[in-house]
């Protein structure tokens, strides 16, 4: 059920703003120049959630790609990304906690932190393992979840993107495949991603 909310979730946003965009370069693979002025921060975040040290230039294993790229109906990039619930827990807390508070974001923190906090449990095999070189220890996919996701917020501002629109599928899965559909994501997509 997860991949089909966020397919539809795509798919409304498509049929609003265009086609998706491939995952921008910079996000792929993010080092010391990617993150510009948000390189501290993201220092911080790695070694809170590892107690290592992040190397300036991102290890060739590691890369990603995000849920969608669109351009708003403004004319403005920004990046779209789905949470399920294995993207709330503790080490997503810790990585909102570290945000400063001048930082623009496409979805309430308060809101994610709630999640958050009321996992009890994390998901387990897969969901968990070790990803080296970064996140080598156990739980390494939860931290190295938390961490990706941390960079897709922090980072667009230094690339000329709005902020990413995120959206948590118990947020939309009540409306997602309903006739009002469109209108509702258009709503969202106005609400959250409209130039200040």
């Amino acid at each position: 059920m997860p991949r089909k909310i966020e397919k539809a979730a795509c798919d409304l946003l498509t049929t609003i703003c265009g086609p998706t965009q491939k995952t921008p370069a910079w996000l792929m693979r993010p080092g010391r120049a990617e993150c510009g002025k948000h390189w501290p921060l993201v220092q911080q975040i790695y070694h809170t959630l590892s107690g290592l040290e992040l190397p300036e230039t991102m290890p060739p294993r590691e890369w990603r790609k995000v849920d969608g790229v669109f351009q708003s109906p403004h004319g403005d990039t920004f990046i779209f990304e789905l949470d399920e619930k294995q993207h709330f827990n503790a080490f997503r807390a810790a990585t909102l906690r570290l945000y400063p508070t001048s930082i623009r974001l496409g979805f309430s923190v308060n809101e994610w932190l709630d999640r958050c906090h009321q996992k009890t449990k994390l998901e387990r095999g897969g969901f968990g393992k070790p990803k080296p070189p970064l996140f080598p220890g156990e739980n390494g996919r939860h931290r190295q979840r938390a961490f990706r996701d941390a960079l897709a917020d922090l980072l667009p501002s230094e690339h000329g993107f709005v902020p990413t629109l995120r959206l948590s599928d118990i947020e939309v899965e009540a409306w997602v495949f309903s006739e009002g559909a469109r209108n509702r994501m258009a709503k969202l997509i106005e609400e959250r991603m409209a130039p200040e």
